[in-house]
């Protein structure tokens, strides 16, 4: 438990602003969730995008449509994140950096820097004009953390930040958007060099977010691409198949990335990192769709063109299944929000084959 809740008589020494600041830190670091910081692509955006200028946008109907309303989520209702955050009790979810409304007191409950298109290699999504990779999210990270001592003192900062919790989700852009595309770099450099320059800047990365102040961080691996309906839509030939070559690029990467973890969690000293296989679990659901409660493994529900709606973006013209929860996919790229409660829920409370070495729950708890 943080030190700001074995402080004793601290109401006698404090002048009503920093009594206000205290209060508000002894919520959030004793009785409440932790304070959470979100860096990755459009699994997990929250609207960035929607203040940038970019071909990646998700603020429009039919997104959205079992949130409330369009906010920039790339899905029908929450992330994977937003379940997390209700799950352990946040109030609300975790803004948008780019928001007018981040600001202030705000940011001491945490703060989503993820933006659709973003990867971990600065040329990844460039096809999209604006997003922010992997190195622009921790600029803008290292900016509030700036704001937070700024806030309320640098010792308090910094015992927030070593306290909160911090989930990457990033890497598959990378390949959907980069090395597989026919304009990539997959005729310049073999799968396994491609691999060893992401995992070498994604070292780079994850060391930085950790000189930055953070220590409990979960990081996502790279789920099944080659199952989602654009990827299946491009491949005909695998028919009902995923396009194997494409999930092998996926296989290879997360190899290299549970190695990576291992790593730093040794190197790196009162780290906590934490290796979430969404491979292994959405594999998992496509395989044993109807024991979820699922009836369509393959397609998306949002679709436009395809056979299983995977070759144009959802848009507003779009055909919409009459019930989402049937679909493990939302779009083209996208899980559902019901499939999103299923990782959620296995990331908070799975065993070792699902996230090792302790799951969400356990991490925030150490």
């Amino acid at each position: 438990m943080s030190s700001f809740c074995n402080r004793k008589n601290i109401f006698g020494y404090v002048s009503p602003a920093l009594l206000t600041i205290f209060l508000f830190l002894l919520k959030s670091c004793c009785f409440a969730a932790p304070v959470n910081f979100v860096f990755g692509d459009s699994l997990v955006d929250a609207g960035n995008n929607n203040y940038i200028v970019t071909l990646s946008r998700a603020n429009y109907a039919p997104y959205g449509i079992d949130f409330g309303e369009p906010t920039g989520r790339y899905t029908n209702g929450r992330t994977i994140v937003d379940i997390i955050g209700q799950e352990l009790g946040l109030e609300g979810f975790t803004p948008p950096y780019l928001a007018p409304f981040t600001s202030g007191m705000a940011i001491l409950q945490g703060v989503n820097y993820a933006s659709g298109g973003g990867g971990i290699l600065n040329d990844t999504g460039k096809i999209f004009g604006g997003r922010f990779n992997m190195d622009a999210q921790l600029d803008n990270f290292a900016n509030t953390r700036q704001d937070i001592i700024s806030n309320i003192g640098e010792t308090a900062a910094l015992e927030l930040l070593q306290n909160a919790l911090y989930s990457v989700s990033i890497g598959s852009n990378d390949f959907l958007d980069n090395y597989l595309l026919p304009i990539g770099e997959q005729k310049m450099v073999p799968p396994e060099l491609f691999v060893t320059i992401m995992i070498s800047r994604f070292r780079e990365q994850l060391t930085r977010l950790y000189n930055l102040g953070a220590r409990k961080i979960v990081v996502a691996n790279v789920g099944p691409i080659g199952c989602i309906p654009y990827q299946r839509d491009l491949n005909p030939v695998a028919g009902e198949n995923c396009a194997s070559f494409s999930n092998q690029l996926a296989q290879l990467f997360n190899a290299e990335l549970k190695s990576l973890l291992s790593e730093l969690s040794t190197s790196l000293r009162d780290s906590k990192f934490v290796y979430a296989d969404v491979y292994r679990m959405v594999e998992n659901i496509l395989e044993n769709y109807r024991s979820y409660s699922f009836e369509s493994p393959n397609s998306s529900c949002c679709q436009a063109a395809g056979p299983h709606g995977g070759l144009l973006p959802c848009g507003p013209s779009s055909k919409v299944c009459s019930d989402r929860s049937k679909y493990v996919f939302w779009d083209q790229y996208h899980p559902s929000d019901a499939a999103n409660i299923i990782v959620a829920k296995r990331l908070l409370d799975g065993d070792s084959n699902d996230i090792s070495p302790i799951n969400i729950r356990q991490l925030v708890q150490a």
